[in-house]
């Protein structure tokens, strides 16, 4: 399968939703973005070593970093390789000499690594075609930015969302979503995207 190349281009939180955030990884050399929802510590240990900033004890994943350097294992790359109902897996791709191994993360823990180590993220183009969001303009995506929270994380959209949601034609829907793009709001786009992709499947 063909893999894509991805950054990470902005760390959303929800305009609707308190406390809901969003990792925007964005196609490297195109315009698709892949928003995926993430807990608030995560976007936290994320937007630390974005911000290049030093904590004044070393985080969990700066921790599982310092572990590795000093042990003298290379993250090499991210790989998120699989979607399923709605949720992301990714690996680890460690060499340490001449071995290369592939360790099971949750995306959100491998994303806040990769950005440590300064590696590559991939994602294969059928998950990218069935979760991506295809930004219309280049300029519509959002500076990176420090996010901070020490808050529980409720991902899942109200039940009052879902129910408008379930009333608007597809047509309206994919009006919605742009509109919901231009403001950022990730997480609320992600919810209007898998509404309308159930919807294509029936």
């Amino acid at each position: 399968m063909k893999k894509i190349e991805l950054e990470i281009v902005a760390l959303s939180h929800s305009i609707t939703q308190t406390h809901s955030y969003a990792v925007v990884l964005g196609e490297v050399d195109g315009l698709r973005r892949l928003p995926i929802v993430i807990g608030a510590f995560e976007a936290q240990a994320i937007a630390v070593a974005l911000e290049r900033m030093q904590p004044s004890r070393p985080l969990t994943h700066d921790l599982f970093s310092n572990f590795m350097d000093t042990f003298a294992i290379e993250l090499t790359e991210v790989l998120i390789y699989k979607l399923e109902e709605g949720v992301f897996f990714a690996k680890l791709v460690c060499k340490n000499n001449d071995d290369v191994v592939e360790i099971d993360s949750r995306t959100s823990d491998a994303l806040a690594l990769a950005v440590r180590a300064n590696c590559k993220i991939y994602t294969y183009e059928n998950i990218l075609e069935t979760a991506g969001l295809f930004l219309e303009n280049e300029g519509d995506t959002s500076e990176e930015g420090s996010l901070s929270a020490e808050v529980p994380v409720g991902a899942k959209a109200s039940s009052s969302d879902d129910d408008d949601m379930k009333k608007m034609t597809l047509e309206e829907l994919n009006v919605l979503l742009q509109k919901v793009l231009d403001q950022e709001d990730y997480v609320r786009a992600i919810h209007i995207r898998d509404e309308i992709n159930a919807r294509k499947k029936k």
